[in-house]
Parts: structure tokens; sequence; C-alpha cells
């Protein structure tokens, strides 16, 4: 089994804001696996707020190369096991890896994921589209450009309930706010009440990641869903959040890759908790992955792909919120740059 490579920087559409950063590119790692004719594909985005970069990636996955090349034939969770034991301490790699070889796993088996998996995708849920951050007049000029049926809306600023009441003259769309960690919970508990009126369905993430005090306050006060995201990383946090938070955004790039979302996203269900899974600004080489886990999901957030100036792949394709599956077997993926 072959470990390719491949770098990029991800330009986007427009400057993307949440309440911490700005950028204008997004860099990313595509892995690709390739064995017997098939070839399967991975990626993770870096992300300074957990200190990975495209190089750190690099840098471990080819250290891992001689392990990958004997791994031929072990199924998913295994594999990911094996390689999990071996680079402990960088999960964005993992998830590339993870990805490439479940992906290259179906090709093989002659199945795209979900049907491997034996999921059912008649009940989809539909993603939302992400506004970012901006002055008032070109959030709303970005919804405009992006008639979605669903919109998640970066807050975080000491304006929040003004943009959110400007935005919802223009659309009467299902709007989801994330603060990214940009308030407090007594603030939290008082926006809630303003954006419950203004028709918002649920708030991602209010707090600092580690403010537990904090979650528990605003779980038991909040007239709104809270969604984690932040405090919600690795496999062992989904308990965390329980009775601290009304669901789970699980990031792949975060936890490591499909194998432990699925986990992830059976143990929030069984808890009782609302499952999501949002994206990180990838290319459709990694929304398309997010795709075969829908089935798990009461939300969605896989836009990544619709914010970039252009794509570096083929996969799945969304319309008005909706996604639809092509016909290639594994993720679908084809790169084309």
């Amino acid at each position: 089994m072959q470990l390719i490579l491949r770098p990029y920087t991800l330009k986007l559409r427009h400057t993307f804001t949440i309440s911490r950063e700005s950028h204008d590119e997004q860099p990313s790692l595509i892995v690709e696996l390739k064995e017997d004719g098939f070839s399967g594909f991975g990626e993770a985005t870096s992300n300074p707020y957990y200190k990975i970069g495209v190089s750190d990636m690099m840098r471990d996955l080819k250290a891992l190369e001689p392990h990958i090349a004997e791994s031929s034939g072990m199924n998913p969770e295994a594999f990911w096991a094996k390689m999990e034991a071996l680079m402990p301490n960088n999960k964005f790699a993992l998830c590339a890896l993870d990805l490439a070889y479940n992906d290259l796993y179906a090709r093989k088996q002659g199945k795209k994921l979900y049907e491997l998996w034996e999921y059912d995708i008649n009940n989809n849920p539909l993603t939302d589209y992400t506004i970012g951050i901006d002055t008032i007049e070109k959030m709303v000029s970005k919804m405009k450009e992006m008639p979605w049926p669903i919109y998640k809306i970066k807050l975080g600023s000491h304006q929040d309930i003004a943009i959110v009441k400007e935005l919802r003259k223009h659309s009467d769309a299902v709007f989801r706010v994330d603060a990214n960690c940009g308030w407090s919970a007594d603030e939290t508990i008082s926006n809630a009440i303003a954006l419950k009126e203004l028709g918002v369905e649920f708030i991602e993430q209010p707090l600092p990641a580690d403010d537990w005090d904090g979650h528990k306050k605003v779980f038991e006060n909040s007239v709104l869903p809270i969604i984690a995201d932040e405090s919600c990383q690795v496999e062992a946090d989904v308990q965390k959040c329980y009775q601290h938070f009304h669901g789970v955004n699980v990031k792949l790039t975060k936890c490591g890759g499909l194998t432990p979302a699925r986990r992830m996203l059976v143990k929030a269900r069984a808890l009782g908790m609302k499952t999501m899974v949002g994206c990180m600004t990838e290319s459709t080489v990694g929304i398309s992955a997010i795709a075969h886990l829908l089935p798990l999901l009461d939300y969605v957030d896989m836009d990544g792909a619709l914010l970039l100036a252009e794509d570096i792949a083929t996969g799945v394709r969304i319309e008005n919120g909706e996604v639809y599956y092509n016909e290639l077997n594994g993720t679908g993926v084809t790169l084309i740059a």
C-alpha cells in the first residue's frame, strides 16, 4: 500500500472570520493510499487553534510509511487502532489517513461507504451554509449571494443580536449561531432569549472549551439547545459533554477520522444527545467523507467546499442544502487539481 501526500492552499471565496481569527486561504493536506489499482483519498486542514499545520501532518505521516505499507487488508477499525497507537498526538494527520483508508477499503469491496456500513440515506439532514463575521452589510450580501434553507451565523462580536436581527429581515431560513467560545455564561443565557425570538434553532459552543461550570449553568438555564464543538474533540469528551450540552458537533479532524466519529455519534445518541458533524473548510475530499455519516446525524455543517473560490476534487454535490452522491464507490472522490 503506497502513501502519497499532496499539500494544497485552498483559496476562499470571501475572507472568513470567526470570533478569534480571520483568513483568506486554507492550507490543506490530501492523503492518497494506492493499492491493487485502487486509490482512496482523505483530507485534513491546518488549524491554528489546535496548533496543527500541514508540515506537521506530513512529517508524522511520512514516519508511518513503513507501517502503512505492511498494513494491507486490515479492516478500518483495526487499521485506525494500529495507526493511532503509533501516532497518538496528531489526530488531524490520523483523520486524513483514516478517511483515505476507509475510502480505499470500500472501493476494493465495490461499495459506497454508506452501503458498506448499511446506512439508510433516505432521511439525510440538510447542510447549513456558514456566514462568517463581517460588517452587517457584508453579512447580508453574503446571504443574498447564496440563498439557502439553513444558515449558520458566526457570532462573537459586540453587536451579535443586531446582526441576527438584520439578517432575519432578509431571510425566513432556519438560523443557527456559533459563537466559537466568544461569550460568557450570563451573556449566553441572555442572548438565547433574544435569539429564540429571532427564530434561531440552537447555539454552538458559546463558552471557552474548558469552562465546565459555565457550560453546566448555560445547559440548565438556556432557552435554546447548546451544541458542543471545541469542548468535544475526542471520544472521551462525549461523556464529559453529557448534562453540560444538549448535543455534540463531531469534527473528523479533531477526533481522528470517520472511525472514531462513528463511535462518538453512536455514544451521543445512546445518551439522548443531538448529533452533528461539522467541517473545517475542507475541499470536496473531506466533505464527501462527511456525507456518508449523514444517516447518523440530526444536524450537519458540511459547506466547506462551497466556501472555496475553486475546488480541487469532485465527489458529493450539494444543492440548496441537499447532498447528492455520485456513482463512484468509496466516498466518491476524484482529484481534479
